[in-house]
């Protein structure tokens, strides 16, 4: 099976629809959170600024997850022009920012999208002011109750969805769940790591890819549409088979982006994720194929608070040269081949499956 000689056809017109979509995704996040600005303003004009940093965080961006919605819901035979989906993709939005935001502090990121993350722009914002006592622990503070803003904003856009199925709830529900499981289980690998089986860290970095990224990234935004649109039970079993493993791939791109991406176009610094010591899949296979003396180094060094410009190019060295950034791209490789052949034996539209291949490519091919 493949997919239709039609696809090309209907690749303007699915373009267009995502064009239009996501517009309409950045202008009622705009309109939402204007509104919750003025609210907080009601209240004090002071804490406005915590509503500005995720307005500011929220701008821009390629909208993936609304997307993922988006044509999961068409696919499903869905409305265009729904309102709904459009609050889901709202919904969306915030959720990611919640999960950015806390996920910078936690790894003690200085930069996202090429900007100051949330607690060093509090951070600033302490030291701007003159005000008294840590910059550090405000920026930490503050950015923290912004994400906590966030989840509470994304279900409030959540449930102004006025036609929604319990199926779609319950996956709101557990997408949550899941995302904190995984968030959890990254710390925790971080801390443990060096006390765990190497022989065992391939299957961790791909359990907390699968929760604290790719359920969130793409399956669940494309089972949410789905179910908005009255998906049946096969059709969402079929939209997973897509979805996760191109979710995967997704992630395991960013942890290869993470290392050896440029800054520039990655908006985070080259390197970055072995300075914050994220034990990725490339670390898991750098701890089966390196030498015992590698596997040391990376054992005590990766993440060290005093870690050099020098000992960050020894670990990219070592991640190229023991064939951990080939494994990682053979991952990449499989993963993508299974999302495509999942694609194949989607029964929906051409228009849907032109829409859906764009966003396979979008995930896949990037460089940042």
């Amino acid at each position: 099976m493949s997919l239709p000689d039609s696809l090309p056809s209907f690749e303007a017109e699915a373009s267009k629809l995502s064009q239009t979509y996501t517009a309409e995704v950045a202008r009622l996040l705009e309109e939402f959170l204007v509104a919750k600005s003025v609210e907080v303003g009601q209240i004090t004009s002071s804490a406005v600024e915590i509503v500005n940093a995720i307005t500011s965080l929220t701008k821009g961006g390629k909208r993936l997850r609304p997307l993922f919605a988006f044509w999961g819901h068409l696919g499903a035979g869905g409305d265009k022009d729904s309102t709904d989906i459009v609050r889901l993709g709202v919904a969306l939005e915030l959720f990611q920012a919640a999960a950015l935001i806390h996920d910078d502090i936690i790894d003690n990121s200085d930069t996202r999208r090429g900007q100051p993350s949330v607690h060093k722009r509090f951070e600033s914002q302490h030291q701007a002011l003159g005000l008294a006592g840590s910059a550090a622990a405000y920026g930490s503070a503050s950015a923290i109750l912004a994400g906590d803003l966030c989840l509470s904003l994304s279900e409030e856009a959540f449930s102004e969805i006025e036609h929604l199925p319990k199926d779609a709830r319950n996956i709101f529900n557990q997408m949550r769940t899941q995302v904190m499981a995984g968030q959890y289980l990254d710390v925790l690998e971080e801390s443990a790591g060096p006390a765990y089986d190497p022989r065992e860290a391939v299957k961790r970095a791909r359990t907390i890819v699968r929760f604290k990224s790719a359920k969130y990234s793409t399956e669940n935004p494309f089972l949410l549409g789905g179910a908005l649109a009255g998906a049946d039970e096969e059709l969402l079993k079929s939209y997973s088979a897509f979805a996760l493993p191109l979710g995967e791939a997704f992630q395991l791109r960013d942890d290869v982006l993470g290392v050896f991406g440029d800054a520039e176009i990655t908006g985070k610094p080259t390197g970055g994720d072995l300075l914050e010591g994220k034990r990725t899949e490339l670390i898991a296979h750098a701890l089966l194929l390196s030498t015992e003396e590698e596997r040391e180094f990376i054992q005590t060094r990766l993440g060290a608070s005093d870690m050099t410009a020098a000992e960050v190019d020894r670990l990219s060295t070592i991640l190229r040269d023991s064939g951990a950034l080939e494994a990682t791209e053979h991952s990449i490789s499989e993963l993508t081949e299974q999302s495509r052949q999942a694609l194949e034996k989607l029964s929906i539209s051409p228009r849907a499956l032109a829409g859906l291949q764009q966003l396979s490519d979008a995930v896949t091919k990037r460089s940042k």
